[in-house]
C-alpha cells in the first residue's frame, strides 16, 4: 500500500511560535500554565503536559497568583492582561501575529464608528478563544455571526463592519458579506475586512489536488479545530473516502477494503510527528 504525507500540511508559523514559546519556557521551568488548551489538538495537548504545561480554564485563570501564564495563538482580551499585572503573573504572549492585527483593526473600526452608531459585525464561533479576544478589545459589543442565518442581527439602517474570525471558511464570509451589502439601507456605509488568514485559505487549492491522488484520506486534526473542520470539509468534497481522526485508535480497519494508496494530511493545528504517528499505524497494519 502507498502510504504518503502531505508536505504542506501541520503547523503554521502562528502555532509554531506558540508551541517553540512553550517548550523554550519549560526547559527552565518545571511547571508553566497555559490559558486554555495550547493548540485544539488533543494528542499535542498531552505531549506538553508531560513536560510540565497545565491547561486552566479562564475561570481558573483568576485564582492565579505569583507564576508563569502562556497566552496561546488565538490571544486575549485586555482584562487577562490586566489580571496579569494586579497579580504578579508573568505573561509569555504567543498570540498569533494575524491575530494580534485583526484585534488592533477591530478596536480602531470601533473607535472610529462610535459616532456614527456604528456596528462591529464579525463571522465566527460564539465561545471561540479568537471571538473572546476580539470582542474584548470593544467592550463586548460585536455581533457575531456563526452562519449566513445569523444576519437578521444586523440593524441595516446603521454603519456596518464587517469582520470574520481568521479560521473560517472564505467562500462563506464572502456569501455573508454579499448579504449584507445588499440589505444596507441606501446610503448606510458598510466597511468589508477580509480578515481570513490566508495560512489555511492558501492551503485548499493544494489539498483538493493532493486528496484525488488516492483511494482514501485520512485527515488528522483535533475535533475542536476550526481551521481543521474546514479544510477536512474541503477534502471530503473533492474525496468522499476522506475520514477525520485525532488520533490512530479512532481509524477504522474496514475502511481500508479495496484501498490500495492512503493519502495523509492535517489542520494547521496537527504537529508533523501525528501525521507520522498515523502513516507508521496504516504501514504495520497494510504492509
Amino acid at each position: 500500500m502507498r502510504v504518503e504525507i502531505d508536505k504542506r500540511s501541520g503547523f503554521c508559523f502562528g502555532v509554531i511560535k506558540t508551541i517553540k514559546s512553550a517548550e523554550s519556557e519549560l526547559k527552565n521551568s518545571d511547571k508553566l500554565y497555559c490559558l486554555g488548551d495550547i493548540v485544539h489538538n488533543g494528542m499535542e495537548v498531552e505531549r506538553l503536559e508531560k513536560m510540565g504545561l497545565k491547561s486552566v480554564s479562564r475561570e481558573e485563570y483568576y485564582q492565579l497568583k505569583d507564576c508563569k501564564v502562556l497566552i496561546r495563538a488565538h490571544g486575549e482580551p485586555p482584562e487577562t492582561y490586566e489580571y496579569a499585572k494586579n497579580n504578579n503573573i508573568e505573561l509569555i504572549d504567543a498570540t498569533c501575529p494575524v491575530v494580534l492585527t485583526l484585534q488592533e483593526k477591530v478596536k480602531r473600526s470601533y473607535e472610529n464608528f462610535r459616532d456614527q452608531n456604528g456596528q462591529i459585525v464579525i463571522y465566527g464561533k460564539k465561545g471561540h478563544a479568537e471571538i473572546i479576544g476580539l470582542g474584548g478589545q470593544i467592550d463586548n459589543k460585536a455581533i457575531v455571526l456563526e452562519s449566513i442565518d445569523d444576519v437578521h442581527q444586523i440593524d441595516y439602517s446603521r454603519p456596518v463592519s464587517l469582520y470574520s474570525q481568521t479560521t473560517k471558511r472564505v467562500e462563506d464570509f464572502y456569501r455573508i458579506a454579499d448579504t449584507v451589502k445588499t440589505s444596507m439601507k441606501p446610503g448606510v456605509p458598510i466597511d468589508i475586512k477580509d480578515s481570513i488568514c490566508r495560512q489555511v485559505s492558501n492551503r485548499v487549492p493544494h489539498l483538493k489536488k493532493f486528496v484525488l491522488d488516492f483511494d482514501l484520506i485520512l485527515f488528522v486534526a483535533g475535533h475542536k479545530s476550526s481551521n481543521g473542520q474546514y479544510l477536512y470539509t474541503i477534502c471530503k468534497e473533492e474525496n468522499e473516502r476522506t475520514y477525520h481522526v485525532s488520533r490512530t485508535s479512532e481509524i477504522d480497519p474496514q475502511w481500508f477494503k479495496g484501498v490500495e494508496s492512503v493519502g495523509i494530511c492535517g489542520a494547521t493545528s496537527t504537529p508533523n510527528w501525528l501525521m507520522e504517528e498515523v502513516a507508521e499505524w496504516v504501514k504495520e497494519q497494510f504492509n
